[in-house]
């Protein structure tokens, strides 16, 4: 087995620990021009490893830039066997129309997670918020009742290392983190789709707000949740209405 990130993997120490077999490329939403450095990755494995199939696990796509689209898609269409999961019809749609390789649609790989036992609230609406290039730019009133925070850093005990059992230790340190942080709501608003998701898998009512692009829209177009669990808003007083109400079912 090898597990590496994007900006530490070594072609060499791949082959040797995986002479043959599938090469994995780590789902999410940073398949476009958003996030270069992971999509640099991803084309770099596309143009060096050759020799055997890769997949490409379930995914958002967005770019803003057509000659990004039509380097990807060169690089795919070179690839002799590559694989791409997407986790939306929109996704799909593109994928079919610009990429010459098979394309399947998949929910998110979190939800092989299963659901998940929620701890003690601590406040009535934690709001989760990007704070990164996909933020939408909702302004938030310091009047706001309710707690905001993001999740962009690591705690400071984060398991250290670089193999596989390391990097096992610092997924599951890091989902944990998230879990804990969404319990803290009785209600959550946020605009992360992975904020969505573990809420969902928690069992915790809450409001979905979108990125800058639609993702979570489009996901949940896909794949719809229970009203019962979440509800959709496109304002911050809007969501912190909804939010307000749910509190009050609770």
């Amino acid at each position: 087995c090898y597990v590496s990130t994007w900006h530490d993997f070594d072609l060499d120490a791949f082959r040797d620990a995986c002479p043959d077999g599938v090469l994995f490329l780590h789902g999410g939403g940073n398949l476009g021009d958003i996030w270069p450095h992971h999509q640099r990755f991803r084309e770099d494995i596309l143009a060096r490893v050759r020799d055997r199939a890769v997949v490409q696990l379930p995914q958002s796509i967005h770019f803003r830039v057509l000659a990004e689209v039509d380097r990807f898609a060169a690089l795919v269409a070179d690839h002799p066997d590559f694989v791409l999961y997407v986790r939306d019809t929109r996704s799909l749609d593109f994928a079919r129309k610009h990429l010459a390789c098979p394309s399947h649609p998949a929910p998110d790989s979190a939800y092989a997670l299963g659901e998940q036992l929620r701890g003690e609230a601590q406040c009535d609406v934690l709001m989760l918020m990007r704070t990164d290039d996909e933020r939408q730019g909702y302004a938030i009133s310091r009047a706001n009742p309710a707690t905001v925070v993001d999740w962009l850093e690591d705690d400071a005990d984060l398991p250290v290392g670089v193999d596989a059992k390391a990097r096992e230790a610092q997924a599951v340190a890091r989902v944990n983190r998230g879990l804990r942080l969404l319990t803290r709501g009785r209600v959550v608003v946020t605009d992360r789709l992975h904020g969505h998701i573990l809420a969902d898998l928690l069992g915790i009512s809450h409001v979905v707000l979108d990125n800058d692009y639609g993702k979570i829209a489009a996901y949940l177009d896909a794949w719809p949740a229970p009203d019962s669990i979440v509800t959709r808003a496109s304002t911050i007083e809007h969501a912190m209405v909804l939010a307000k109400q749910r509190v009050g079912t609770r």
